[in-house]
């Protein structure tokens, strides 16, 4: 019998409706040449030439999102500010519906990046946490938007945006969506009942401890999904690439990177691709197949990238 040739169909990602829920910031690259020594201190003076703005924190999820061709919505709080207009004009212009909730009392959380010979230098942060009446705000709008969208990302950068992440998520398990988190800091119970997390190495050691072995991280691991009641639990892993692990099994993924040239904003790249391929109807091993993939492509671009549909499936 001749053998039969199959070519893989690339996933039809233009019906798959995404709302990513989080810390939204505006990334500021200022990029120059470095060629003497600052005379007030030893630092280099950067001669800026050229600015960038970039979609960053949980905009830049929706951002990997849209590029990958779903329909994308983002709630998140940002400042009456300039800033604030321009990630709103961003998110225009990337297709993203923007349901962002305009706070007074605060300024949009900007990371400003001065880069010199494509080396970083300096990164300077502003950010202030969302007042309670604006984040009360945004929970009820939230619970609103929940027909309208089949995944739901949660982007916890730990800016104040998901004090209320238990009552959303037990919103929209509710609501029987598919919750997606990516978590921070050293109290993941308030995650309790998600579909999956998707911590890195660092965030998960700061919940179960160190280990010594992959025995000892897959029952650490196993016990933390147990107690959080997830269906999955996605531990990426850097160079050593990515281990999902669910109630039957364990499925590990080596890093897929040709040439790492910038790590930030790998992590949004990996659950946006994730959330597109499980509202594709992905199996977990397809869904974090490619989303390894879509890591290894963005780390090889400058700052927080994105990955297209056919970068990703040609």
């Amino acid at each position: 019998m001749a053998n039969e040739i199959t070519t893989y169909q690339a996933p039809a990602l233009n019906a798959v409706r995404i709302l990513i829920v989080g810390d939204v910031m505006l990334d500021r690259y200022w990029f120059g040449d470095v060629n003497r020594i600052s005379p007030e201190a030893p630092v280099p003076i950067v001669r800026v030439d050229r600015r960038e703005a970039r979609l960053g924190g949980a905009a830049n999820v929706a951002r990997n999102s849209a590029a990958l061709g779903a329909q994308t919505g983002l709630l998140g709080v940002v400042g009456a500010d300039e800033a604030g207009t321009e990630v709103e004009q961003m998110l225009e212009s990337a297709g993203i519906h923007s349901y962002l909730k305009r706070d007074d009392a605060i300024s949009t959380i900007v990371k400003l990046r001065v880069i010199g010979r494509q080396q970083q230098m300096v990164r300077i942060d502003f950010e202030e946490a969302p007042t309670d009446t604006v984040l009360r705000d945004k929970l009820e709008q939230f619970k609103t938007l929940l027909p309208d969208y089949d995944v739901i990302v949660l982007s916890d950068y730990a800016k104040g945006s998901l004090v209320n992440v238990a009552d959303m998520i037990a919103s929209a398990r509710a609501a029987g969506k598919v919750v997606m988190v990516d978590p921070k800091g050293d109290d993941f119970t308030r995650y309790a009942g998600a579909t999956v997390l998707t911590p890195n190495k660092s965030e998960m050691r700061q919940i179960v401890g160190t280990w010594s072995s992959e025995a000892q991280l897959t029952a650490k691991a196993q016990q933390l999904r147990a107690d959080l009641r997830l269906d999955a639990l996605l531990l990426t892993r850097s160079e050593e690439g990515m281990t999902l692990y669910t109630e039957n099994d364990q499925y590990h993924m080596p890093a897929a990177a040709r040439e790492v040239f910038d790590v930030s904003g790998a992590g949004d790249t990996v659950i946006a691709t994730m959330a597109c391929m499980l509202g594709a109807g992905a199996g977990w091993n397809e869904a974090v197949q490619t989303a390894n993939r879509a890591g290894g492509i963005v780390v090889g671009k400058l700052g927080t990238a994105t990955v297209t549909h056919e970068e990703l499936f040609g």
